[in-house]
């Protein structure tokens, strides 16, 4: 769900970042203390409209959601067994709204606009932390997260061709090697640009 912005130029779009961030937190915290059923549907109805008022195609909003219906599908079972029915479906419907929720804000908003909304929210704080050394070390994550993607895919693939496929050593051992060798490249990048003064 990291880097998955969808242009547009809807209101949600245009909407700043750091306002986005806080009716997100408030919408999710909103949800997690919801008992009535009735209640979150009516925030799931809300939900819906906010990704219908931000023009997101129902296939990209899918993608983003669907992911969550395997952790559901194991969960609500269990919660149905040993709490009931009704509080299987509640904590269901509060973990799907959150996701929900967090893929109209990283659809609407570019990874940029988020980093600097989050360097404005650390700048009180920049006696004790540098707001811009964690806006990098963010945006170094956000861009990580895929690139170490590929490279489980690349090797997945090169395990493939050589036949190796039932052996976990083989995705292992190599995914670590590359991982380090990118992380060393990444640091040499880094202190030739003066980052580690």
């Amino acid at each position: 769900m990291i880097g998955v912005f969808h242009p547009g130029s809807s209101v949600v779009h245009r909407m700043p970042a750091l306002a986005k961030l806080g009716l997100l937190a408030v919408a999710v915290t909103a949800t997690a203390l919801v008992d009535s059923l009735p209640v979150l549907g009516v925030i799931g109805a809300l939900t819906i409209a906010l990704f219908a008022l931000a023009r997101i195609p129902a296939r990209v909003a899918w993608r983003q959601v669907a992911p969550i219906l395997w952790v559901l599908a194991l969960a609500i079972p269990l919660q149905w067994i040993f709490a009931g029915w009704e509080a299987a479906a509640t904590m269901g419907g509060r973990l799907l709204l959150a996701v929900a929720l967090a893929a109209v804000y990283t659809l609407t908003t570019p990874v940029s606009a988020t980093l600097d909304a989050m360097q404005v929210l650390l700048r009180p704080f920049a006696r004790w932390i540098d707001p811009d050394r964690v806006g990098l070390a963010l945006a170094l994550a956000i861009r990580c997260v895929p690139l170490l993607a590929d490279l489980v895919r690349e090797v997945l693939d090169a395990r493939k061709a050589r036949g190796a496929e039932g052996s976990p050593t083989a995705l292992a051992v190599p995914v670590i090697v590359r991982t380090l060798r990118t992380a060393d490249h990444l640091g040499e990048a880094l202190m030739a640009r003066g980052v580690d003064d």
